[in-house]
């Protein structure tokens, strides 16, 4: 879409407002908007100014004038506004220089995938990611320095059996066993339909919905893979019409990896695939359908892993579902088969152009911009560097001899370690200038001190049950 044909979507909608949006360094959409008389076609170039000193991670109050460029080909229409309004999502550029801005997660995916192309290795990165997410009923949190409490709760939670809900129906998922049900089991079917619905109105390609495994309200919408940078667009969109389909609904959706003990939590399994000249490169007649490319792909991923979770996995709470026992993909190793492996070959269908990665690790609180690149320059490195990817993990781990499953490399087990493992390795991310020394060190020095000591300091509700009568 050009500018022009952008103000001819205003016209043909009754547009009365523009948003423009972009995304904040740890991973939030932000927004402003303007009446729809105020958007030319100039504005496409010129831009228009904010304070970037007030978007976290971002500029410093002497150098806080920023400008926001929409581009053309993201408008869509707000389905959620009473006043009918024109979403754009824009660049963020430095007001003198005119520069791309280096902090702008954007525009680390965009020099990316343009990396990925001036290597000649491939012109396109597929990605398709598995976002799962929570619908609760009720949320209440709080932290203060003498307290602190948080409370969830969904009418399917097997823990709702004896409810007085008068009349309570007895339709609660047993646990672990949310996954498929039909309803009245499944309470969320409308909710699902109506969030596919919008998605596909606000043009998001679809694919499929269903419960997920979780007793409580756990759900998935998959839609179908895109390059790289328009994905990363569409699951910002994706997210945006989850919450507020169910907040219309009156109930409330968290994309939180861990936040029912006991149970699955919400992975992104990320699927990837490079293509050159409209042909698939994974396919071959390799390790399942792979090919050598793909091979070095996993290889360089696997080596890099523990580094890359720093991106795909950046919450504290990301490492409370990544622990042995949930089909958590806590091993660094590949399989056709295995789900406890971080690498999985799908093997659902037989043509070359399905043959893609799934990387099982990420999960739904990154900023999809970082997750992306950060696993395209693993890959880009396995490749170009021809690392081995080692022999692939087809056994049951967990029935795996003490010393033989000692050995399978692990995932990190807490944020801190995936910045330690970040701030040690972080070379292959430096190329093309795809991350900068700058947004490495403000990644890890923001989510040290906001996340990982903000949690280590603060006493846990579940100390007092271990320690308070000692």
């Amino acid at each position: 879409m050009t500018p022009k044909e952008v103000l001819a979507l205003c016209r043909e909608n009754d547009v009365k407002a523009v948003d423009f949006r972009f995304m904040d360094f740890p991973g939030l959409w932000q927004h402003f908007t303007i009446p729809v008389s105020h958007l030319s076609e100039d504005t496409f170039e010129d831009g228009l100014g904010f304070d970037g000193s007030s978007i976290r991670g971002w500029q410093a109050i002497n150098e806080s004038d920023m400008l926001v460029v929409p581009q053309p080909d993201t408008a869509f229409v707000d389905p959620f506004t009473q006043l009918p309004t024109l979403v754009l999502i824009c660049n963020i550029q430095d007001p003198i220089t005119r520069e791309d801005y280096s902090r702008d997660p954007r525009n680390v995916c965009r020099k990316a995938a343009n990396y990925l192309k001036s290597t000649g290795i491939a012109d396109t990165c597929f990605i398709g990611p598995e976002a799962e997410f929570f619908v609760f009923d009720d949320v209440r949190f709080d932290q203060r320095p003498q307290h602190g409490f948080y409370y969830i709760d969904s009418v399917e939670g097997e823990w709702n059996r004896g409810r007085d809900e008068g009349p309570n129906l007895g339709y609660k998922l047993r646990h672990k066993e949310g996954y498929f049900p039909v309803p009245p089991a499944d309470s969320l079917m409308d909710l699902r339909n109506e969030m596919m619905q919008t998605m596909i109105e606000c043009g998001l390609n679809v694919e499929a919905q269903h419960h997920e495994v979780s007793t409580a309200g756990q759900c998935e919408i998959d839609m179908r893979f895109n390059e790289m940078v328009k994905m990363a667009d569409d699951l910002l969109i994706y997210k945006y019409v989850i919450k507020n389909v169910a907040k219309r609904n009156n109930r409330t959706a968290t994309f939180m990896p861990k936040p029912v003990f006991s149970d699955n939590g919400s992975g992104m399994h990320t699927h990837f695939s490079f293509w050159k000249d409209n042909e698939p490169l994974f396919a071959g007649s390799g390790y399942a359908g792979l090919s050598e490319t793909a091979l070095h792909a996993i290889g360089g991923l696997l080596k890099h892993a523990a580094a890359v979770l720093a991106f795909t996995n950046p919450t504290t709470n990301s490492y409370k579902r990544l622990v042995p026992g949930y089909e958590a993909p806590v091993n660094l190793a590949y399989s056709q088969r295995n789900r406890s492996a971080s690498c999985r070959i799908p093997m659902y269908s037989p043509s070359p152009k399905a043959k893609r990665v799934e990387f099982r690790c990420p999960d739904p609180t990154c900023n999809p911009y970082l997750a992306f690149a950060a696993i395209t320059m693993a890959a880009i490195d396995g490749i170009q560097n021809k690392i081995d990817p080692g022999q692939p993990l087809d056994k049951d781990i967990y029935d795996l001899p003490p010393e033989e499953a000692a050995a399978v490399p692990k995932t990190p087990g807490s944020l801190d370690e995936a910045l330690d493992a970040l701030a040690a390795d972080h070379e292959f991310l430096l190329r093309g200038d795809v991350f900068t020394k700058d947004v490495i060190e403000t990644w890890i020095e923001y989510k040290r001190k906001n996340e990982a000591d903000a949690i280590r300091l603060r006493p846990h509700p579940y100390e007092f049950c271990l320690y308070y009568d000692i």
